[in-house]
């Protein structure tokens, strides 16, 4: 997509610059060429520099490119939230529902979907915010860094009772986290 933005705006700044050209025997004056150039150089550097500042932080936001420390697969439905806590091999570890756990400092990567209508998955906190969307997986990047409990929410409407439809967020040290992935693992009966 960038590729296709960028082709774009080269033609229209060339078209730009060709009917800036000054046909044979016509004069400029000097303040309308300025206002002209100004108009077009300006706007364009600037332009320029938000282009790259955004796409340095897009991917720093959205974890593109880190090391992820842990997966969980998240499937919303009508209204709570399940989380499957994948492994290396992507089998599910531990299960919870309406309750997610995150290692502090730690990337994880959601793997979200839904099973009945389009749900959006956020935690004001961590800033991150994407759909669920029923048959297709969204994947969104996290960190968080600081401990504690946070809320998390259906961020799109989902139905009569779509306010109700929130999670707990609980960020916890290294050894709390291993704790809490042992205490709902998957067989052992733990609170869902």
């Amino acid at each position: 997509m960038f590729w296709a933005a960028l082709a774009i705006w080269t033609l229209v700044v060339a078209l730009v610059l060709m009917g800036m050209q000054r046909a044979r025997g016509m004069t400029a004056s000097g303040g309308r060429r300025l206002i002209v150039i100004g108009g077009l150089v300006l706007p364009v550097v600037l332009l320029a520099a938000l282009l790259v500042y955004g796409t340095l932080t897009s991917d720093r936001v959205t974890g593109r490119g880190a090391e992820v420390d842990h997966v969980v697969a998240v499937s919303a439905r009508q209204w709570q939230w399940d989380f499957v806590y994948l492994d290396d091999a992507g089998q599910p570890l531990a299960t919870s529902t309406d309750v997610l756990a995150m290692p502090l400092g730690g990337m994880v990567e959601f793997r979200i979907d839904s099973a009945d209508v389009i749900h959006s998955f956020w935690i004001p906190r961590l800033g991150g915010k994407i759909d669920a969307i029923p048959g297709r997986t969204n994947v969104l990047r996290l960190r968080a860094d600081a401990a504690g409990p946070m809320r998390g929410q259906c961020a799109e409407f989902c139905g009569l009772d779509h306010a109700l439809m929130a999670f707990e967020v609980r960020v916890l040290e290294a050894d709390a986290y291993a704790a809490w992935l042992r205490e709902h693992a998957i067989g052992q009966g733990g609170a869902r």
